[in-house]
């Protein structure tokens, strides 16, 4: 099955945030916190989908005050910070979205992800993802991560599920 043909079953989409919503450089300031650099085109993608009905949720290792911060600020569905085994809480996520996980799509970078990107209707990564996961994925972005990686993945399921001329009309307000 194309990716194009995968897109079109997805009806909720999840985001690793290291090296895929943002370019995986953490930044200490001068009292050890860690900040993260985030891209306005993977955001505004980001809201476009949840304009057009489409579920946009998280899924990290990690745990931030900083992806907290841009996921309210985003009004993103679900934020799952602090889940190290990615494959139990890409099962959870589908729970808590109502949805199977075969109708997630699912955007990784690293062997970390293999187990979320292996149960999702749809996987992909970044351009600079490990060899190991762009050889697994059904997407391959053209895009780094945190430089539109996720707003490339986000187009590609916008247009499949016929969602992209009311993303654009939400522009046009």
């Amino acid at each position: 099955m194309t990716p194009e043909a995968r897109a079109a079953l997805v009806k909720a989409v999840v985001f690793d945030v290291d090296g895929v919503l943002t370019d995986g450089s953490l930044f200490y300031g001068p009292t050890g916190e860690a900040m993260k650099r985030f891209d306005v085109k993977d955001g505004h993608g980001m809201v476009l989908a949840r304009l057009t009905g489409l579920p946009v949720a998280i899924l990290t290792a990690r745990t931030s005050p900083f992806v907290e911060a841009r996921a309210k600020e985003l009004r993103l569905a679900h934020v799952f910070q602090g889940r190290v085994e990615k494959g139990a809480g890409f099962v959870e996520l589908a729970a808590a979205l109502q949805l199977a996980p075969g109708e997630l799509a699912y955007m990784g970078d690293d062997v970390n992800d293999l187990p979320a990107l292996s149960r999702a209707g749809l996987s992909g990564c970044p351009a600079d993802a490990v060899d190991d996961v762009r050889r697994q994925v059904h997407f391959v972005s053209t895009r780094p991560g945190g430089h539109g990686a996720a707003r490339e993945f986000l187009e590609l399921i916008l247009k499949a599920t016929g969602r992209w001329e009311a993303a654009l009309e939400h522009t046009r307000k």
